[in-house]
């Protein structure tokens, strides 16, 4: 294997210009923000709320801080739905915060399980919105897949869900109740510990969306998801992908720590520009440079690089020489992708011949480089696949 040498922690940004772009980045995140909160009688939806801000509430109804520890413990340990089922509650308390508020999840439009056991929930928002999510098992544990928008604004050629427009962002509550909703399907309540042994022990931020287009939200969400007095899920635990938003990749490192999975699948920017159009404001260099500066990388902890396969577009063995040469001295891991096909798709997964060699160089040159064994195909759960079903129809029922 590679002898990663040490990184420079204290490169600055290669643009010179990170807090501009970063603001950038959040005006632009602004304009496609979540719905309010609130159901129709005004009761305000406590998942999502920060530990403060879910003080802050109490506060406001006159009952002392403590009250948000229980809170918490009843909706992300428990799992608890209902105010009538917290006993460490008094009823008449119990009665006012229903009044008050309310402890949702998103409500499930349709829910299948694909003959290799994973599964795919179409989840709706209180607007009428909808996004897919998908848990992956894995013998004894598995992975859910977490979308962090409705659509997509990147529109990579290869990606199902890149044919969809953005319509806006997902909230915190949003984003955590996929993960509460997943663990209803499967009773995983209260939360595992100890030696308990968790069926959804990952999180994957893979899912609709641009998750850096979006950092807010699921930096909120993803702290909760990490509080280990609730879901209790480490960062080691969740994997957040990322087309390349370089200046947000910063404040992630610095802020969450969770580790990165980075969609590169292409070696030069005359083809990235045309898979990945994000390429052309972040290109190949500046991606690398940032990823480099992503603190806790690591033998131990690797960036993983996502190269999805392309017959005859980006599998040739010289690209895989070229990626050998723009890692060389990452701590990384590559997951080779077989494309996955999707109604009017404009490409072809590779042969198992060229993706075999292309995985051969890259492991020679000691890289990891699994090849993902495609899954939930015959739902359109696979990676890429995720697009709503009312998008669907919109095209003609196509599935």
């Amino acid at each position: 294997m590679n002898a990663f040498p040490p990184h420079n922690r204290t490169l600055p940004p290669s643009d010179g210009l990170t807090e501009a772009e970063r603001a950038r980045i959040l005006a632009k995140a602004a304009a496609f923000a979540p719905p309010s909160m609130q159901d129709a009688e005004g009761r305000r939806e406590l998942v999502g709320l920060s530990r403060e801000e879910l003080a802050a509430e109490m506060v406001a109804m006159g009952e002392k801080p403590f009250r948000a520890k229980q809170l918490w413990h009843w909706i992300y340990h428990q799992g608890a739905r209902d105010f009538a089922a917290m006993s460490s509650i008094a009823k008449p308390l119990q009665a006012r915060l229903a009044e008050r508020f309310t402890i949702g999840r998103p409500g499930v439009t349709t829910e299948q399980t694909s003959t290799d056991g994973t599964r795919k929930w179409l989840f709706a928002f209180r607007d009428g919105q909808q996004v897919e999510t998908v848990y992956i098992p894995d013998e004894d544990r598995g992975a859910v897949c977490i979308s962090s928008q409705v659509g997509c604004t990147l529109s990579c050629t290869f990606c199902h869900t890149g044919t969809q427009r953005l319509v806006r962002n997902l909230g915190a509550a949003e984003i955590v109740g996929q993960f509460m909703a997943a663990r209803d399907s499967y009773g995983e309540w209260p939360t595992p510990t100890g030696e308990d042994r968790r069926l959804l022990s990952n999180i994957v931020v893979m899912g609709m969306g641009e998750p850096l287009y979006n950092y807010e939200n699921i930096a909120k969400a993803l702290t909760i998801i990490m509080d280990h007095e609730g879901i209790g899920l480490s960062r080691r635990r969740i994997t957040l992908s990322t087309s390349g938003v370089v200046p947000m990749m910063d404040k992630c490192g610095a802020e969450l720590g969770v580790n990165l999975a980075v969609s590169l699948h292409a070696v030069t920017d005359e083809l990235r520009d045309e898979i990945v159009p994000l390429n052309r404001k972040y290109p190949i260099a500046e991606l690398l440079a940032a990823c480099r500066r992503y603190p806790g990388a690591s033998n131990a902890r690797r960036i993983t690089f996502e190269y999805v396969m392309l017959r005859g577009v980006n599998d040739s063995e010289a690209e895989a020489h070229e990626l050998v040469r723009l890692l060389r001295g990452l701590p990384a891991k590559v997951n080779l992708i077989p494309f996955n096909p999707w109604p009017g798709a404009p490409y072809k997964t590779s042969t198992p011949e060229a993706v075999n060699r292309f995985a051969a160089i890259l492991n020679d040159a000691g890289y990891s480089s699994p090849i993902r064994r495609p899954r939930g195909r015959d739902i359109l759960a696979a990676c890429g696949q995720l697009k709503t079903e009312s998008e669907r129809a919109k095209r003609g029922g196509a599935a």
